[in-house]
């Protein structure tokens, strides 16, 4: 038997256009000989559709899709299953089974994670009888994203039900998905898919959405697996793909991109489609000579072309005249273009408002953030001007630490690298200049600096990189409580005003941009703190 795996980039709300994807699948299926097409979970509204669930118009105009898909199979033996809003005893997440033109049967999903960035149980109804469906003259088992994460001994979310035991004894399994990235889960959903194979006894077709929206980015990467665990086909990674598998075909090797090659095409993706899915075509970004908005230079010239990407360059009193040069060197190197737009006089001007009002008190961090206000000020004015989509360039462990400014490098529509620590955009820069050097090495080796005040450098204030990031990985992404932390071998002193520094800087956190998401707990939707608490 063959199955079409519709790998699709739906956009969350256009209905129209989700639609038109279906239809060419299912018609791309006939025309290729296959039984059974499958597509994505909620493909027709896209995922995550959040609180446009809550519009009528929008569930209705998802039901009529649906129809329209479904008469896409008329005159062939094609049976398409595709998602869907649908309801049916209040709201559910669901997938439609299409043959002979018409809609078959429905099926909702089980399990309804809460976890995370997920908040299903808000919109919709769990599925609590889970059952197959047969339709001309085969026995399908459907099942949708979470309701396969439940298997003992690599996930268990606490789930009293396991919709795939209820699917043993048919002829195919298939799973519906749309599961968020993040660095190195390819590998464990493919060992999920071969152990749900083996445990339904049937061959399994998991087909996952590809592309970026909003922060959640999606991979693709969908699989299949015969009845013992053997995998018959991986498709691509962050790009869309029809494939036409022959369930009775060869053994692969499932492919995993390293860590760093992984993450850079997620940034490229995310930040390509969420310009174009908000209506933006070109990009612009403050370019400092440091490493941080070189690396957003790079993804921003890979995802929306060179003369797309404008950088400026803003020197103030303190800044090099290396950095202005690195700059430079990076815009040609990556072939875009950049201007030159100095802050000192607006500096200057600022400082002379507000002197009689900070008269008596000794110059601070405040006058140092002037600097910044003021670049973000330029950026802001530039962004209106041209019609560019602002990208800011802090990376997690400033964001984690406060070592930002708010209405200043904070200003913008996207943080592209707002989920990657320190060391590793260190590490994504030697990727990117692995064919040839992008990112000048000068970039690279010189000690990270905001250029705020005289001779400043990030570790007069932090501490090394390393040492911060080891920490800020435990306790921002492991919940690792502070003594435990300290228990692992890193000094109290230490631990104790990283900490401080994390829960002081929520606030900023709070009004920043957009984070395009590639680790498993992310600034955003998936990590909600309090601002005004005392928990330490």
């Amino acid at each position: 038997m063959r199955v079409l795996v519709a790998q699709v980039a739906p956009v969350v709300g256009d209905v129209t256009g989700n639609t038109a994807l279906c239809i060419a699948a299912v018609r791309e299926a006939v025309v290729r000989g296959a039984r059974v097409v499958v597509l994505p979970e909620l493909v027709l509204s896209g995922y995550p559709p959040r609180d446009l669930l809550d519009r009528a118009d929008l569930v209705a105009a998802c039901a009529a899709a649906a129809e329209q898909v479904a008469a896409a199979t008329a005159g062939s033996e094609v049976v398409a299953v595709f998602g869907t809003p649908w309801r049916e005893g209040g709201l559910r997440n669901s997938a439609v089974v299409a043959a002979d033109g018409r809609i078959v049967a429905v099926r909702h999903k089980s399990l309804l994670p809460t976890y995370d960035v997920f908040d299903e149980s808000r919109y919709f109804v769990p599925e609590t009888d889970p059952r197959p469906v047969e339709v001309g003259g085969l026995l399908l088992g459907v099942t949708i994203c979470e309701d396969i994460w439940n298997e003992p001994g690599l996930v268990r979310r606490g789930y009293g039900l396991d919709p795939v035991e209820r699917m043993r004894g048919t002829d195919l399994v298939l799973n519906l998905s749309a599961s968020p990235f993040e660095a190195g889960k390819p590998a464990l959903r493919a060992e999920l898919v071969r152990r749900q194979a083996r445990q339904c006894r049937a061959p399994l077709v998991y087909c996952n959405q590809v592309g970026g929206n909003d922060e959640l980015l999606f991979d693709g990467g969908s699989l299949v697996a015969a009845a013992d665990g053997r995998v018959l086909h991986q498709s691509a990674q962050f790009a869309p793909e029809h494939a036409l598998v022959e369930l009775g075909g060869p053994e692969v090797h499932p492919r995993h991109l390293p860590w760093v090659a992984e993450v850079f095409e997620a940034l490229v993706m995310g930040t390509r489609d969420y310009a174009a899915r908000t209506g933006f075509q070109s990009a612009v970004l403050g370019l400092s000579g440091g490493i941080d908005s070189a690396l957003v230079a790079a993804i921003a010239v890979r995802a929306l072309g060179a003369s797309n990407v404008l950088g400026l360059g803003m020197p103030g009193p303190f800044s090099s005249a290396g950095s202005v040069t690195d700059a430079r060197v990076l815009a040609h190197a990556l072939g875009m273009p950049m201007e030159l737009v100095p802050i000192g006089a607006v500096h200057e001007a600022f400082l002379a408002a507000l002197g009689p009002l900070f008269a008596g008190r000794a110059p601070d961090v405040a006058e140092e953030n002037l600097q910044a206000r003021a670049r973000g000020t330029v950026l802001m004015a530039v962004s209106n001007k041209f019609a560019h989509l602002l990208l800011t360039t802090g990376n997690k462990s400033e964001m984690a630490v406060g070592y930002c400014t708010l209405y200043g490098d904070m200003n913008g529509g996207l943080a592209v690298i707002g989920d990657v620590f320190k060391t590793d955009v260190y590490r994504l820069a030697e990727h990117v200049n692995e064919a040839h050097e992008l990112i000048p090495r000068s970039t690279i080796t010189k000690p990270p600096s905001a250029e705020l005040a005289p001779n400043q450098t990030d570790q007069d204030s932090l501490p090394p990189y390393a040492t911060l990031d080891a920490i800020l990985r435990l306790y921002v992404e492991g919940s690792t409580d502070a003594e435990s932390i300290v228990a692992a071998g890193y000094d109290r002193a230490t631990v104790e005003r990283v900490v401080k520094l994390v829960v002081r800087s929520e606030y900023k956190r709070w009004q920043a941009a957009p984070v395009l998401r590639v680790s498993s707990r992310a600034f955003g939707s998936g990590r909600r703190m309090p601002l005004a608490q005392r928990w330490r």
